[in-house]
């Protein structure tokens, strides 16, 4: 089938692989546009779905928007039979979405109509979730609102971060959509409409999310620090009296009467904070105000705790 992929980070890269590798024609590659890097931002950074597409000589475009008629041009001229979008940040408006004749499609990384939005796999991870998964939906003028045409889910290991929760769905995604695009071109794809009253939201991510609340249960806290691994991270300010960001922790199997907050225990094997339901949180890895992340252990060598 003759496609346009359109995509922007790492979580697209193995769904436009998977489209080459099954054999359809992607004529061309949408993405967003380079961004500056470096100290001074005087170097651009490819996005890594253009890195893919120009690996493969696939030509690639970078519109700074969608609705001055430029895009649409283009897309005309690519004159593609289905569009696929896979995060690829920008909605596409209505003269777009009527373009192909069949469609444009999106693989989106949660259960829908569950956490729809920006950052569906940092909440499932942060709302101690058990599982998530992929769909691939019809792409429709409401935000992740359109018939799902197929999903496959994978649970959430109570320990592990969005990080390898992230790569596990990006793959998942790639194989989904393969046998999305066939069965859309053999006419066999069935479309389920989503059910409002199951609807929730994921919104974006912001460095207001990362301060802690000891308060809370140990099991709260510790899916937050692995639902924002590795940004914007969690923090606290505890530990030094600076806040210091959490990167990794665990959740003990004991309880104490300290007030929610308190450093109970510092050692080898990490510091123990009590919070708000007794149990005990270790953080395992942190990075301290101008430092590096480090494990706890490293951190109190430079910075005994009494």
């Amino acid at each position: 089938m003759r496609i346009v992929f359109m995509g922007t980070p790492d979580f697209a890269v193995p769904s436009l692989e998977a489209l080459i590798a099954a054999g359809h024609e992607v004529c061309g590659v949408f993405s967003q546009p380079d961004k500056p890097v470096g100290r001074h931002q005087n170097k651009l950074k490819p996005t890594p779905v253009k890195e893919c597409a120009l690996a493969h000589d696939i030509p690639v475009f970078q519109p700074a928007g969608l609705r001055d008629g430029e895009a649409l041009a283009q897309l005309k001229e690519l004159a593609p039979e289905l569009i696929v979008v896979a995060a690829y940040g920008r909605l596409l408006p209505d003269e777009i979405l009527a373009l192909p004749p069949k469609g444009c499609i999106n693989v989106h990384s949660s259960l829908l109509p569950k956490y729809r939005g920006s950052a569906p796999i940092h909440w499932a991870v942060v709302n101690g979730d058990k599982e998530t998964g992929v769909t691939i939906m019809d792409v429709v003028a409401e935000l992740d609102g359109g018939d799902i045409l197929a999903q496959v889910s994978t649970p959430i290991d109570p320990d592990e971060t969005v990080e390898t929760v992230h790569d596990r769905l990006a793959a998942l995604g790639g194989e989904l959509l393969v046998k999305t695009v066939a069965q859309i071109g053999d006419g066999t794809v069935k479309r389920v409409p989503q059910d409002p009253v199951q609807v929730t939201y994921a919104p974006m991510l912001s460095r207001a999310l990362s301060p802690i609340d000891w308060t809370q249960s140990a099991r709260a806290i510790h899916n937050k620090v692995r639902g924002l691994n590795p940004w914007p991270a969690t923090s606290t300010d505890v530990i030094s009296g600076d806040t210091v960001k959490i990167y990794r922790s665990a959740v003990l199997d004991k309880t104490v009467s300290a007030q929610p907050g308190t450093i109970v225990a510092a050692g080898k094997e990490g510091i123990d904070i009590a919070c708000g339901d007794g149990q005990v949180l270790r953080v395992l890895e942190l990075q301290a105000p101008g430092s590096r992340r480090m494990a706890a252990a490293d951190y109190l060598r430079g910075h005994p705790l009494s």
